[in-house]
């Protein structure tokens, strides 16, 4: 549950973000989000691994 935490407090970090690229066209903004999107993505698919390691060891 530790991971799923970790990624939800991720999507939590980027909301602001997301608002001042879409809202205010902020393109710095932008990028942090393709950033975070990227770290997103890489820590899903950890979680993925773990979660089929653990069913494969039941």
């Amino acid at each position: 549950m530790k991971r799923f935490d970790e990624l939800r407090d991720l999507v939590m970090s980027l909301e602001a973000d997301f608002q001042k690229f879409y809202d205010k066209g902020n393109q710095a903004a932008g990028t942090r989000v393709r950033k975070g999107m990227q770290d997103l993505k890489n820590l899903a698919q950890d979680i993925r691994v773990q979660v089929q390691d653990m069913k494969n060891k039941a």
